[in-house]
Order: C-alpha cells, then structure tokens, then sequence
C-alpha cells in the first residue's frame, strides 16, 4: 500500500517516467544483465501501477508505458542490423527499435485496457497478460523474443517450462504478482508466497549431469564478420577456418556449421563440398548455405555426406520479417525497401518442420536462426527427435544482448522439449545444450574455432512436449470467459437496480 499510496501522489510527468522505468527495471531480467529479482519487483510494481489506475485507458496507458520501457531496452540490438551497411540503412535504426517496441508494448496495453474496462481486477491482469504474450507470439507471424519466462532461465524456477512452457510459466508469474498484490494489506500473509517467489530465483540450481550418448559432435564457428563474410577477398580466409576446424582431431561423429557458411549457391558449391568431404573423413557435415529454384532463394541447411553429396535439404521456413522478406512486399518494393537480409529475388519458405536423419545419431530437427524463438515450431516436429540441431548467423545482432538473447531462447526450447541441442554460431554463442538447457560445452563470442563435445540423449518426453500451449490456451479462455460473465452480471445487476 506505500507503494501505490506513493505512485498516486506523483505528477502525470512523474507518474509517466516512473511506469517507462519500471518497464526498463523489468527488462533487467535479460541478458546480458541476467538480474531476475529486479525483474520481479518490476512485475510486482506493475500490478500495483495498474491497480491504482481509475479508468481503462489509464490502465492501458499503463501497460503501453511499461511495454515500452521494456521493450526498448530488452530488445536495443535491434538496431545492430542496421550497422552492417550503415550508410544505406543506418537512419532507420532508431525507427526500427522504437516502432518494434512500441508495436509490442500495444499488446500489453491492450491486456491492461480490457482487464480496467472489465473492472477484472489484477487477478483479470494476471489472465489478460499472458493471454497477451500469447497473441504476440502467435499473431502475424510472432516475435515471442524477450518473455519475462526468459529472465528466469538460470534458476530453478526455470525447469517449469517442461511443465508448462513459456505461457504457462508467464501466467505462473503474473498470477503470483496479482497474489501478491491482494495481499498487500496484510504483510503476514504476503511474507510466505514472496519468500517462495525469491526462493525460485535464488536458489542455488543443481541440475543432474546428462547421460551422454558415445557420439562425438563438433561445432564449428568461423567468426565472420557481416560485413565481410561475403566479401571475395575474405572468403577463402573464412572457409579455411572451417575446413582446418572440421579436419582437426581427434575424429568426430558430426559437424555441424553455421547458417550461410558456404557463400555460394548450392548449385556451384560442389567443389567445396569436395573440399568438406576430404577434411570430414567420413563424419557428414550439416551447414548452412541458399539455394535457389526458378522462383526463390531458400535459406537451407543441408547434410553432405563421406562421398561429398548432399543428402538431406532443410529448408527455414519461419522467416524473419523485415530481414529476411517484406510484408506489403508490393508496397515496400514501390518505396525502395526490401528486407535487410533479402537475396535478390526474395526467399521463399520451407514447407515446415521436418527431420534430417543422421544415420547412428539417430534424426535430428533443424532450427535456422530465428526458427527457436517459436515454442510451438519446435514442438511440431513430425516425429520425436533425438536432439536438435540450431545453425545461425548471429552476427547480424552484434556482439552483447543479441546473441546472448538468442542463446537463452535455445535454452529454453531444450528444457521445453526435453532434448539436447548442437548449435552452430557464425560468431558465437555456439554450444551443445543439455536437455535441462545447461551449457554442456561452448565457445564465446568473437573467437574462431571449434568445440568438441559428446552429444547428451534425450530424455523422455516432457508434458510440454505433448501437449504444447493448448492447455494453457485453454485455461486462459476458460478464465477470459469467468471475467466476461462476471462482467455480465454485474452489469445486469446495475440496469435492475
């Protein structure tokens, strides 16, 4: 009650600078900062913001305003794109980070609005929210980056996620924050469920060692610099590095390169592969590389095998608006835009999620890049993998919040699915990933070289694995439906009296 006894007493300026900033506290939950306990006291000071606002489009005010904040700060790499051909691009960054934040932060406000307009309460808040992250992730094609769930992935608190998944550990926090909040009139009984909530994100995590399975996989990362990784001069320099990594020794069962490491096409690239045949001795190598057909480029993942042919072809097929294609691409086209990292005719998407076998290590799901942010990508794999196989180019997003980011969500998708993970990463984070998403082996960000490691087995499969969101998605509609009747009736009851 100080808390929002305080906040009532502020300026609209005041009270404006102070919901921004718990927006920006909340995003201390992220990497690189990896402060979880500010994160939740930011969650909890949310609550009580919404609480003291008297109308709905406060509450929403309020909730665009915390968005905001967050997003701006959790997601500042998103300008780092826009550096890698400065002079053409480099006006549109700020846009690009306040339009993204500001299109996110909507979602937010739009579940503080609708939770003020039904009068729900901040137990509504704590159904409307989730079901808003929900939507993010889903709707126009999703950007789920950045959950709150993701700034817990160093805690205990964590290994709900094969429980429950993101949502369902959104909803978990947001449920206990409105708790809270409810209680805050009798500190008694508040004290147990804050302690429980510390203790989640305090306690020291022991996670038991995977069993290992005998293959031996090697990830291999070349450090190219965007701006020179297709550069003539510079190629051979890059594709040296990953021959001299991929022929090293001792012998590895797999080799897994990043997303693009070969700068041609895959119709001129068999000369390479003749070259990767020779260093892998008999060990298949996955790599990135595009391919094109008479109407698009694909970005593809491919397996070459001892006899240097290609095997298997992946290609993504969730791909990166605004990177990889334009929406309104007729639109965009009669202004000048295209897609930062657009091939010249366009790409076109894969067909889905599909399996590449690798023979005694059984079959694995490919993720190129972007693919594991989406959950629900991962869980639509056709049939169980044995692990997963994540290629990307991680150079576009710098080198602080954007790789280490993208690193955390391939953690998560791990626990999520019980299943270990060899990730390839042009300029780092590249690591095989334990299925509790613990970091088995890696290498850091900036270096060249490679990483050998035994790949864990899977374990068996976790609830998330077999049910996805649709329990969660089921639950938070139940609980819209309660809020809506409940509105219902107390709306008639009103007219009658």
């Amino acid at each position: 009650m100080i808390i929002a006894a305080w906040l009532a007493a502020r300026t609209l300026w005041q009270w404006i600078l102070l919901a921004l900033g718990c927006g920006a506290v909340m995003a201390l939950g992220q990497a690189p900062a990896d402060t979880p306990v500010a994160m939740l006291v930011a969650l909890l000071v949310s609550f009580v913001f919404y609480r003291g606002a008297a109308r709905a489009w406060r509450a929403g005010l309020v909730g665009f305003l915390i968005g905001f904040g967050y997003f701006i700060i959790s997601l500042s790499w998103l300008t780092e794109p826009f550096q890698i051909d400065v002079a053409r691009y480099g006006w549109m960054a700020p846009f690009a980070l306040a339009g993204m934040s500001g299109l996110l932060a909507a979602f937010w406000g739009l579940a503080f609005a609708v939770a003020g307009r039904m009068r729900a309460g901040v137990l509504g808040l704590a159904v409307l929210w989730p079901l808003a992250e929900l939507a993010r992730g889903y709707l126009f094609t999703g950007f789920p980056w950045g959950m709150l769930p993701q700034g817990l992935l160093d805690t205990p608190a964590a290994q709900a996620l094969a429980w429950v998944g993101p949502y369902g550990l959104m909803l978990v926090l947001c449920a206990g924050a409105a708790v809270m909040v409810q209680l805050m009139d009798r500190p008694l009984l508040v004290l147990p469920p804050a302690v429980a909530a510390l203790a989640s994100v305090l306690w020291p995590m022991a996670l038991s060692e995977p069993q290992m399975t005998p293959h031996l996989v090697r990830l291999v990362q070349p450090n190219a610099p965007q701006q020179e990784k297709f550069d003539p001069a510079q190629v051979p320099v890059f594709l040296n590095r990953l021959l001299s990594a991929t022929g090293a020794e001792p012998q590895p069962d797999l080799v897994v390169w990043p997303e693009t490491a070969v700068p041609y096409l895959l119709e001129y690239a068999q000369p390479v592969f003749d070259q990767i045949a020779v260093a892998a001795r008999g060990a298949p190598v996955v790599l990135g590389i595009q391919r094109r057909d008479e109407d698009w480029y694909y970005n593809s993942l491919v397996v070459v095998n001892a006899d240097a042919q290609v095997t298997d072809i992946y290609d993504k097929h969730h791909l990166v608006p605004f990177g990889e294609y334009m929406p309104l691409t007729e639109l965009a086209s009669k202004v000048g835009l295209r897609g930062l990292a657009e091939a010249a005719g366009g790409y076109g998407s894969g067909p889905g999620p599909r399996m590449i076998d690798l023979g005694a290590l059984g079959q694995a799901l490919p993720l190129i890049c972007y693919e594991a942010v989406f959950a629900h990508d991962v869980g639509a794999a056709p049939v169980r993998p044995a692990f997963l196989i994540q290629i990307t180019n991680d150079a576009w997003f710098g080198q602080r919040a954007g790789p280490q980011q993208h690193l955390a969500q391939a953690r998560m998708r791990a626990i999520e699915q019980g299943l270990p993970m060899a990730r390839a990463a042009n300029t780092g984070i590249s690591a095989m990933i334990g299925p509790r998403g613990q970091i088995l082996d890696s290498l850091p960000l900036g270096v060249s070289g490679h990483v050998d490691s035994s790949l864990p087995a899977a374990l068996s499969p976790t609830i998330y694995a077999r049910t996805g969101d649709l329990p969660v998605l089921v639950l938070l509609l139940l609980g819209w439906g309660v809020l809506l009747a409940r509105r219902i009736s107390i709306d008639g009851l009103r007219r009658r009296t």
